[in-house]
């Protein structure tokens, strides 16, 4: 898709797509911009120079913004998570460095998430995402049937008392609550979602958050977690986005995964984070 001022490229074969904007973001290119997040999920614009409040005025366009949970927002902007790893942090977990969805755990977790450079390695620090729709569709037709009629459990584990250990080490510039007891409340979703403007069927579990089957323990259900997690991130699923300063990501939460890759020791990385209010998730098959 091309015009005047706006240009659509596909990023994969799978999943995202390049957008390179000349001018503002009328109501008509934002039109083209939201189609665009339909139709390839995993959106990558360049050319925009953002101002924090630009940033949240934007990601309010998309719907109602929604605060990320248990992790400390910018100073002055409470809508923005500064996602931020120093030169000198090294060997520490990050931030993503897992593929996950975002808050899943929510009653209605993010509809999208949008994420903005202002610092970028040289090189590495890259985004991956995984398409659950595709990966959803490739699956064949006796577990699709078996997986539309599941429901499974969601809890903040990272930040709930049986989470991240002291021990680990974790970028000091990212503060994250722990040991949180309400974050160990689980809540159940459907294992396959209806995307609410397309009405295609996505898988929706993910290894951070989704802790077992609704009616099964967690160690009934790993097998089959673990089976969906490795068959999600299968390479022809997923898409790699290589970050330039003043790029803006936005990914739709309720049908992708993502993971950030943690290789760019010894270099800075800031990035702003917004999130767009979601809606509980609709299942592939009416519940009693």
């Amino acid at each position: 898709m091309t015009s005047a001022r706006i240009e659509i490229r596909p990023m994969a074969g799978s999943l995202g797509a390049d957008i390179d904007l000349a001018g503002p973001v009328d109501d008509g290119i934002f039109a083209a911009i939201r189609q665009a997040l339909d139709d390839h999920l995993v959106i990558h614009l360049h050319g925009l120079d953002l101002a924090p409040e630009e940033l949240v005025a934007l990601t309010r366009r998309f719907g109602p913004v929604s605060r990320a949970p248990y992790i400390r927002h910018m100073d002055g902007h409470p809508d923005i998570v500064a996602v931020k790893k120093t030169a000198d942090e090294r060997k520490v977990s990050t931030f993503g460095n897992a593929w996950h969805s975002d808050f899943s755990f929510l009653d209605q977790p993010p509809m999208a998430s949008l994420l903005y450079a202002c610092e970028v390695p040289s090189h590495g620090g890259d985004t991956l995402f995984a398409n659950m729709v595709a990966a959803y569709e490739a699956l064949s037709e006796g577990m699709r049937r078996l997986l539309d009629g599941l429901d499974a459990m969601h809890a903040g584990k990272p930040y709930g008392t049986g989470g991240v250990p002291g021990t680990i080490a974790v970028s000091r510039s990212i503060a994250i609550e722990r040991n949180r007891p309400e974050a160990d409340r689980e809540v159940a979703h459907p294992v396959v979602r209806i995307h609410p403007d397309t009405g295609r069927k996505a898988l929706f579990v993910n290894p951070i958050y989704t802790t077992r089957f609704a009616g099964m323990t967690a160690e009934e259900s790993e097998p089959l977690l673990d089976f969906l997690y490795a068959h999600a991130v299968r390479p022809e699923f997923t898409c790699r986005l290589r970050w330039r300063v003043h790029d803006l990501a936005i990914w739709d939460n309720r049908c992708t995964l993502h993971y950030a890759v943690n290789d760019y020791d010894g270099q800075d990385r800031l990035l702003y984070r917004t999130m767009v209010q979601g809606e509980r998730p609709v299942p592939a098959v009416p519940r009693a």
